[in-house]
C-alpha cells in the first residue's frame, strides 16, 4: 500500500507476515538471510546495492519481510534508467541473479506481489526480477539468458581430467607450448579493464567505466579475486571473480585479440581458475550469464559446462512488451557494426555515459 501523499510503500500485513521498505539497519540481518536461504546470491548482499546506488545513484527500493520479529524475506530492487529514458525497477542491476529470497513460497509471493504494486505506483516501465530457478509465477519471462554451474573435485588435478578432450588439449597446450601463467592480485585491475573495454568495442557493445571495477573492490574487496594470465611479460586475458559460500562466480573478463587462436589463452585460464578455487577452499564453480545464441555459450558448453536456462520474469506497468532492446536482436545490428568502427578514444568516453543504463 501507498501513502498518496509521500507516494512511500507502507507496511501490507497478511496474517503474521508484514511488508514494508528494507532499511540499511537492517542490512545485518538481511545479509545473514541471503547467504542462509536458498536463492540468495552475491547480488543480493546489501553490498551489491550499495556499489551501484554509490557509483551510478540508483535509487533502492529494497523490501523486506517480517513474521513475529524475525526477517524472513528480502527482495532488493534499484531504480534502473533505460537506454530511451523511461525507468524500470530491476531485481538487481549490473547482476545476473535477483529477485526475492525468502523462508518459503507464501513470503516470496507476499514480496512479490508488493513489488508489483510499487512498479504500478510509481508509473515504471516494467519490474524485471531475475531468477535462477523457476519461481512458477504468472508472470511473462524471456529464455534469452543460460547460466553454467558445477561442483569442483576434490583434486584440483581432477579439473582438466574433467574437461571435454579438445579443450583439455588446448589447455595443455597453452601451459606446456606456450608457457602461459595464471597469476591472482588485484593489482591486475587496469589490465582486466583494458582487455574488458577491447572485447566490448569488438563485439558492438558498451563497455563498463574502469570506476565500476574499482568502486566493486572497495565495496566488497573481500569477496572479489582478480586473475590475469600471461606469456612472458605480456597480458593475454584477465577475469575478475565473486566468492559467495563456497562458490566461485567468475564474472567479468577479457582477452587479448587474437590470444585465444595463437595461445589458447581463455581455454588456459578458466582451466587454472577452476584449479586455483579448488586449492582455495571453493566447492562450486559458476561460469555465470550467456545468451543462448552467443559464441560465449557455446564456449562454456565447450568446456564442459551443463547450461541452466534463467527464469527471469517481467510486470508490465507502461511496457507493452517484455524489453528485447539486445545484441540477440537483428534489429540492434548496424548499431553494433557502427560502434566497432568508433575510436576507442570515443568509445571510453560513449560507454561512461551509457554505464548506468546497461545493468
Amino acid at each position: 500500500m501507498t501513502d498518496p501523499v509521500t507516494d512511500s510503500p507502507t507496511p501490507t500485513t497478511s496474517a503474521a507476515l508484514e511488508i514494508k521498505p528494507c532499511s540499511p539497519a537492517d542490512d545485518a540481518a538481511r545479509d545473514a538471510l541471503v547467504r542462509a536461504t536458498p536463492g540468495g546470491s552475491f547480488f543480493h548482499l546489501s553490498g551489491w546495492r550499495s556499489f551501484v546506488a554509490n557509483l551510478y545513484h540508483h535509487e533502492a527500493h529494497e523490501l523486506a519481510a517480517w513474521r513475529g520479529g524475525e526477517l524472513v524475506g528480502v527482495l532488493p530492487m534499484m531504480l534502473s534508467p533505460g537506454l530511451f529514458g523511461a525507468n524500470h525497477l530491476v531485481s538487481m542491476p549490473f547482476g545476473v541473479y535477483g529477485g526475492p529470497v525468502a523462508a518459503d513460497a507464501g513470503v516470496r509471493r507476499a514480496l512479490v506481489d508488493e513489488a508489483k504494486a510499487l512498479a504500478d505506483r510509481m508509473r515504471v516501465r516494467h519490474l524485471e526480477l531475475r531468477f535462477l530457478d523457476d519461481p512458477e509465477l504468472d508472470l511473462p519471462g524471456t529464455d534469452l539468458y543460460w547460466t553454467f554451474l558445477r561442483d569442483l573435485p576434490e583434486d584440483p588435478d581432477d579439473v582438466l581430467k574433467g574437461m571435454p578432450k579438445k579443450s583439455r588439449a588446448e589447455a595443455r597446450k597453452a601451459q606446456n607450448r606456450h608457457g602461459l601463467v595464471l597469476e591472482e592480485g588485484v593489482w591486475y585491475t587496469d589490465d582486466l579493464y583494458r582487455l574488458f573495454l577491447n572485447n566490448k568495442h569488438s563485439l558492438g557493445s558498451p563497455s563498463l567505466p574502469p570506476e565500476h571495477f574499482h568502486r566493486l573492490l572497495d565495496e566488497l574487496g573481500d569477496s572479489i579475486y582478480v586473475h590475469l594470465v600471461r606469456r612472458g611479460s605480456e597480458p593475454l586475458a584477465a577475469v575478475m571473480s565473486f566468492a559467495f559460500e563456497g562458490t566461485l562466480i567468475a564474472y567479468y573478463a577479457g582477452t587479448a585479440p587474437g590470444a585465444d587462436r595463437a595461445y589458447s589463452a581463455s581455454n588456459f585460464m578458466y582451466m587454472k581458475l577452476q584449479e586455483w578455487a579448488v586449492k582455495n577452499g571453493f566447492e562450486r564453480f559458476d561460469f555465470c550469464r550467456s545468451r543462448g545464441d552467443s559464441g560465449a555459450f557455446q564456449f562454456k558448453v565447450h568446456q564442459g559446462f551443463e547450461p541452466t536456462p534463467l527464469h527471469y520474469r517481467f510486470h508490465l506497468v507502461r511496457a507493452s512488451a517484455i524489453p528485447s532492446f539486445n545484441p540477440s536482436n537483428p534489429k540492434t545490428a548496424l548499431l553494433r557494426k557502427t560502434w566497432t568502427k568508433l575510436p576507442l578514444w570515443l568509445v571510453r568516453r560513449l560507454s561512461r555515459r551509457l554505464a548506468p543504463r546497461l545493468g
